[in-house]
């Protein structure tokens, strides 16, 4: 008798055990780590946190995100990997920063192509789609796309021409940064977002193309002098997620994500395109000269811009003919 009720009481048991392994996975809580590069204040990163939250909310808790700014968790240029071989199920990069990989993901820094929001927005439509294939072809999926302020000029020194700009140690984070800095005779220097401000303190810069909110984060004012309006580019951010980790959420837990960054996008747009001008304001505030690029310095830029323009279109090939071809009609 005592045998059988023990026999009873472990298959019980078993039971129990076959019964929560069956339950444990829709109630199980998915936690997601999703390295950034820039400051929690950061629009950005702003915006990033509002999107993991929409998602934990549509999902009631049962996938959670965790955003990491700053490049707490990853460096910028180690995020898109990171991701990829699943260190991290999502990741946030200014996408330019690997048009080594592809020319297409340097298609926003191409300078004066695109200068105004609308244009920049017409243009990211014109690239998505081959965005999105190289990035599916790495093992990663697009979620959605955010935009920078446009690019401006800060530097120590009154600058009227090109040739004001030879010499100096430019801050470069990507190909087209590193060119400009080579055509006008300044020495590049590659830095990222995070390690600005010490670069700036430390003297190993004394000019840099970026956005106002960069130049604002770095507290551009304590080394800078001026700031020109240039408006060359507006390049962008691009979150996506892990392939296979999308993959392995249910379909209510995907269709979530997919709406939360479809409202990212557009909340993104919105808000960074406001803060553009709040930023500027800050700096003439803190007693920076905000000024309109002189004739003679924009004519040289736009020189360099077309040469630039031709480099790129020499790399990007078909491809990248078939992208401006979508994005000028």
């Amino acid at each position: 008798m005592l045998r059988l009720v023990k026999t009873c009481a472990i298959a019980a048991g078993v039971a129990a055990l076959a019964v929560s392994a069956t339950v444990a996975p829709a109630t199980a809580q998915t936690k997601w780590n999703l390295p950034a590069a820039y400051p929690a204040d950061n629009p950005h990163s702003v915006n990033l946190i509002a999107f993991a939250k929409d998602v934990g909310d549509a999902t009631g808790g049962k996938l959670q995100i965790t955003v990491h700014p700053a490049a707490s968790l990853f460096k910028a240029p180690e995020i898109k990997r990171a991701v990829a071989t699943g260190q991290a199920q999502a990741g946030e990069v200014l996408i330019s920063l690997h048009e080594n990989e592809d020319p297409l993901f340097g298609v926003d820094v191409v300078p004066f192509m695109a200068t105004s929001y609308p244009a920049a927005k017409k243009l990211w439509l014109a690239s998505k789609p081959a965005v999105e294939k190289k990035l599916a072809s790495q093992g990663l999926m697009l979620l959605f796309a955010v935009p920078w302020g446009p690019q401006g000029i800060f530097a120590k020194k009154e600058l009227n021409t090109v040739e004001d700009m030879k010499g100096l140690k430019f801050r470069a984070y990507n190909v087209g940064t590193s060119r400009i800095a080579e055509l006008v005779g300044a020495q590049p220097v590659t830095i990222q977002a995070a390690e600005l401000p010490q670069a700036l303190a430390t003297g190993v810069v004394n000019s840099f193309m970026t956005s106002g909110s960069t130049a604002y984060d770095s507290k551009a004012w304590e080394t800078m002098t001026h700031f020109y309006d240039a408006q060359a580019w507006i390049p962008k951010n691009v979150t996506f997620v892990n392939k296979a980790a999308f993959d392995a959420l249910d379909k209510p837990t995907q269709e979530a994500i997919l709406k939360a960054a479809a409202v990212a996008e557009e909340r993104g747009w919105k808000l960074n395109e406001e803060k553009a001008k709040w930023y500027l304001e800050q700096l003439q505030a803190n007693k920076m000269k905000v000024l309109p690029v002189p004739p003679a310095l924009k004519s040289g830029l736009e020189k360099i811009g077309e040469q630039l323009t031709a480099d790129w279109s020499k790399k990007a090939g078909a491809d990248g003919e078939a992208v401006i071809s979508a994005y000028k009609k």
